[in-house]
C-alpha cells in the first residue's frame, strides 16, 4: 500500500486567476520560512486531497487552505494565511471575531468579480525554477 507525504500546510487557489497569483506572490513574499506550500485548484493534487477531506473539488471559486489535515475555506482560509506570514499580518486574524456569513458575503462578492476586476489566464501559473520546490506536483 502507497502512503501519500503531504506537505503541513498548502494553499490551493485558482490557477487561471490573476489576483489569486498575484496573493501567491504575496503570500510568498511574507511567508520567508516557507511555511506555506501551493497547488492550484485545478491539479490532480487538489482535486484529490479536497475530495479526501470531504470537499467539494468542483469548486474553484475559493481559496483552500490545508493546514495540519483539516480543510479552511473562504475567508477563514485568509485569515489563517494571514496568521502564518510574517510581520504585522497576523493582527489581521482579530477578523476571526467577525461572524462567517459576514466575512464570506464580502469573500463572495470579491470571488464573483475577480475575473472581471483582476483578469483571467488561459492555463495554471507555473512556479520559476527558484520557487519550483514550493509547489506541490500531482
Amino acid at each position: 500500500m502507497e502512503t501519500t507525504t503531504h506537505p503541513e500546510r498548502v494553499i490551493l487557489f485558482d490557477g487561471v486567476c490573476n489576483m489569486c497569483n498575484s496573493s501567491v506572490n504575496f503570500v510568498i513574499d511574507h511567508d520567508p520560512k516557507g511555511n506555506f506550500s501551493f497547488a492550484a485548484l485545478q491539479s490532480a493534487y487538489a482535486q484529490e486531497r479536497i475530495a479526501s477531506l470531504g470537499g467539494d473539488p468542483s469548486q474553484l471559486d475559493t481559496v483552500v487552505l490545508v493546514k495540519d489535515g483539516k480543510m479552511y475555506q473562504k475567508s477563514r482560509a485568509a485569515l489563517e494565511v494571514a496568521r502564518g506570514l510574517n510581520g504585522l499580518f497576523p493582527l489581521a486574524y482579530v477578523f476571526r471575531l467577525v461572524p462567517t456569513f459576514l466575512r464570506d458575503l464580502v469573500y463572495n462578492w470579491v470571488a464573483k468579480n475577480r475575473y472581471k476586476w483582476f483578469g483571467k489566464r488561459n492555463e495554471c501559473r507555473m512556479p520559476t525554477p527558484e520557487l519550483r520546490a514550493r509547489f506541490v506536483s500531482a
